[in-house]
Parts: C-alpha cells; sequence; structure tokens
C-alpha cells in the first residue's frame, strides 16, 4: 500500500515536472505542444476512492495551470476525463459490470489501452483547446490543434507507458 502510494506521488510530481519544464517549451510547427500528463490520470488505481482521484486530478491540473499561465483550462479538462475514465474504460473492454476493484490497466492489451487513450486524450484535448480560443471563429484551427496535439501527445503517451511501465 505504502509503496503504492509512493509510486503514485512520484508519477505526480515527475510528470507535472516534465511537462512544465520539458513538454511546455516544446513547440513543433508552431503549434503543436504534447500534453502528457495526463497519463497519471489513465494509471491511477481504479480501486481507489473516485473522490481522491477527482481531487488529486483538479490539483494536477491546477498545478500545470499555474506553471502555465492559463487560468484553470488544464484543471476542468483533467478533473473531466478523471471523472469520465471509468465510463469510457467499460465502453472500452465492452463490459458494463467488471470488477473495477481487483482491475489494473496493465492486463489489457495495448489495442485496448490505446483506444482508450485516444478517447480520454482527445476530449481532454477538445476541452483545452475550446476554452483556450473560446470563439468558432477560428473553428479550423482549434480542430487542427486539437488533432495533431492529441496524436502527439498520444504517441508520447503510448511510448512511455510501454518503456516506464512493467508488465505482471
Amino acid at each position: 500500500m505504502n509503496n503504492l502510494i509512493f509510486s503514485n506521488s512520484i508519477r505526480f510530481v515527475g510528470l507535472l515536472l516534465f511537462q512544465v519544464l520539458v513538454f511546455n517549451h516544446i513547440n513543433l510547427f508552431g503549434f503543436i505542444n504534447p500534453i502528457v500528463y495526463i497519463v497519471w490520470v489513465f494509471l491511477f488505481p481504479f480501486r481507489k476512492n473516485l473522490y481522491l482521484v477527482l481531487v488529486l486530478s483538479f490539483l494536477l491540473g491546477l498545478s500545470v495551470d499555474f506553471f502555465s499561465d492559463s487560468g484553470g483550462i488544464n484543471a476542468a479538462a483533467t478533473l473531466f476525463i478523471a471523472f469520465i475514465r471509468l465510463p469510457i474504460l467499460r465502453i472500452v473492454l465492452n463490459k458494463s459490470d467488471f470488477d473495477y476493484l481487483s482491475f489494473n490497466l496493465r492486463m489489457v492489451s495495448l489495442n485496448k489501452l490505446f483506444v482508450f487513450i485516444t478517447i480520454l486524450t482527445f476530449i481532454h484535448h477538445s476541452i483545452i483547446f475550446s476554452l483556450s480560443y473560446f470563439s468558432f471563429q477560428n473553428f479550423i484551427s482549434i480542430i487542427s490543434n486539437i488533432f495533431l496535439t492529441s496524436v502527439f501527445s498520444i504517441i508520447l503517451i503510448i511510448l512511455g507507458i510501454i518503456l516506464f511501465t512493467k508488465k505482471k
């Protein structure tokens, strides 16, 4: 139990620092900025209390907002994907009643993991760019930013999960 708390705390701080110090300064082609801190929400144990996940996800997003001066956009998007991650997982796994208390994301095939991460990443990025632009005047720009940033973020997230998690 203490090992789980420690590893999630290290992942929280590490992803926050990586996002703020490294990924926020990557700007490919002038507009692609990878957002990878959300992998913490994906990997947080499902057997934990929903309120704990929501509070910690909000704090993670708020921390990114604080360092990025983005006014709460990341907090809102991260809180939303933390709230819907279990229903999305049920849809991806085609199970209406699975035992999430004993479930571990490492048990899922890479294909289903990819679908799960893709759906939540596109939702997260859609919220971020929609709130950031807050206008339909640049609709094409919003859609292209959502798509390109999501694709680049998904590639980095999948590579990170493959490289840094142990299969059980």
